[in-house]
């Protein structure tokens, strides 16, 4: 991807240089608090929730230790905001959903046209969120072996011969693949377990991937020649779709002025990766109401084939599963921490519904015959929630 016309503050950044000492935490990393999971990160939402209530109890066991996390978190996320806006400007929804991506455990996938720092974004989290970031430039010839790593034949001084793995770039805590839909098949299917298990299997043995591990997908919505549209499969796993947009006047102004002097803006590191893995935690202990849990059941559903439904809805080819209601209860939960609130409320899941669901649907032959978008149709779904 080309550098940014358009929201970032400087050239490409990298940790090197960049010397500050971390605010000190103010909350605690609590291991074994929170939904119960298997030893090693699982995708987004693959925890089942049995009630809200089972849910609601573990997140209040201790309320007081719950309020006080919860407020050291939303400054310290304040912070993280303060300096990427230092980098990136103008893309404050962008920048907010990406960091409910993180801090869900997910996955995302930034779609929109060269030079809206896309790539920059990814190298800005990175540095400020304390991750080890590594980038994907993705081509036809790309194979797998070049994203997961290879076994090498090596000899020792005594001749003897065995075979030593050398990890490949999806040893990181941040990938970013750039231009994903530009890779072919094959290789696009080998994100898929890393993505869904954070592991790799290479020659039969399995491999752990560091924690905690996200990847930030781009792909170029313009040019459609030489690319393979990613699968349903693989599309369901990235937790959000972020669409980026051209930036307004204003921020486009100080961007330009920002930019084209002597000096270079890098970003400062905010946090480290153990505190994200504790923030992360965090927002699965946060409680969750009845109304916003119906809300998403009553939303999520409305986006599924329904022969007697009225409006766009009447042309939905296939609708979203449980996964997009798992990823909007996380969802949720992290943007309600983002703004320094102690649960999500209604207005939340109406707010990323569409990052949500957007990546879970397809319009049938005769709704795009008749120009209905997937768009309208999370509109008309989300309207009675409003």
């Amino acid at each position: 991807m080309s550098r940014s016309a358009s929201s970032i503050a400087g050239g490409r950044s990298r940790r090197a240089g960049i010397a500050e000492e971390l605010p000190e935490a103010g909350f605690s990393i609590s291991v074994g608090c929170g939904i119960a999971r298997e030893e090693g990160p699982r995708e987004e939402g693959s925890d089942t929730l049995n009630s809200t209530t089972s849910v609601n109890a573990q997140a209040n066991a201790n309320p007081a230790d719950l309020v006080t996390e919860v407020e050291a978190l939303g400054e310290r996320l304040s912070l993280v905001r303060q300096r990427i806006g230092e980098i990136i400007f103008g893309q404050a929804e962008v920048v907010e959903q990406a960091l409910i991506t993180l801090l869900s455990g997910g996955h995302a996938l930034l779609i929109g046209v060269p030079g809206l720092a896309k790539t920059r974004l990814v190298e800005t989290l990175g540095t400020i969120l304390g991750l080890d970031d590594k980038r994907i430039q993705c081509t036809p010839d790309l194979m797998p072996a070049d994203i997961l790593g290879s076994e090498v034949l090596e000899e020792s001084e005594t001749g003897r011969r065995s075979f030593r793995f050398i990890p490949g770039p999806v040893f990181c805590q941040l990938l970013m693949a750039d231009e994903i839909n530009r890779a072919s098949p094959r290789t696009q299917s080998a994100l898929l377990q890393a993505m869904q298990e954070s592991r790799v299997s290479i020659a039969g043995q399995y491999h752990p991937l560091p924690r905690p591990f996200h990847v930030l997908a781009t792909q170029n919505p313009l040019e459609q020649e030489g690319t393979y549209p990613l699968p349903e499969a693989q599309l369901d796993r990235f937790l959000l779709q972020i669409d980026v947009d051209y930036p307004d006047r204003e921020a486009e102004r100080r961007m330009l002025i920002a930019t084209t002097g002597l000096a270079e803006q890098l970003p400062r590191q905010a946090m480290s990766a153990d505190e994200l893995l504790a923030a992360q935690r965090l927002v699965r202990r946060i409680p969750v109401g009845d109304s916003v849990v119906d809300a998403i059941l009553t939303l999520v559903a409305a986006g599924r084939p329904d022969p007697a439904a009225e409006g766009a809805r009447r042309f939905v080819a296939w609708g979203p599963g449980p996964r997009a209601s798992q990823a909007l209860m996380l969802a949720c939960r992290a943007r309600a921490l983002i703004d320094g609130r102690y649960a999500p409320s209604v207005d939340d899941v109406v707010a990323l519904a569409p990052p949500v669901l957007r990546h879970r649907m397809a319009v049938s032959f005769a709704g795009r015959a008749e120009g209905v978008s997937v768009v309208q149709v999370i509109e008309q779904m989300a309207a009675p929630l409003r």
